[in-house]
């Protein structure tokens, strides 16, 4: 799939990544997916600190592009996410990377970083196919 296709798919389709979170795909590929946002005020709780739930559906969102396709359907049965710290600036990325495919089970290593590299949380993902691609 390419970028464009990517980002039409799950831009139409994932309404609560793409319209309430603001996330972006930034680059896709066989396995793999960058996906990002710009911080803004919702995505804060008291005290100024961006939420757990804006890294986690950031990193899942990474998850479902590295993973799902207009032929290939990828669903989480397990998610474990530790975060390292908040971050300082204004844009968050989330790096994908299916690490093992097997005939119905996968797992994926999802890193959350800031525009610099500096590493925020780190996300386990187990996926289970549930349609396979054409």
């Amino acid at each position: 799939m390419t970028l464009e296709e990517a980002r039409a798919f799950f831009l139409s389709t994932d309404r609560f990544a793409s319209e309430a979170l603001g996330a972006q795909i930034d680059a896709v590929g066989i396995g793999s997916s960058k996906v990002s946002l710009d911080i803004l005020p919702i995505h804060k709780r008291v005290g100024s600190a961006v939420m757990g739930g804006v890294y986690f559906t950031l990193a899942d969102f990474a998850f479902a592009v590295a993973t799902n396709d207009e032929h290939t359907r990828v669903v989480s049965l397990s998610s474990t996410i530790n975060f390292h710290r908040q971050p300082r600036g204004q844009r968050m990325s989330a790096f994908a990377q299916v690490e093992w495919r097997g005939k119905t089970i996968l797992s994926c290593t999802v890193q959350v970083a800031e525009a610099d590299g500096s590493l925020l949380a780190t996300m386990l993902v187990t996926g289970y196919v549930t349609q396979r691609g054409a």
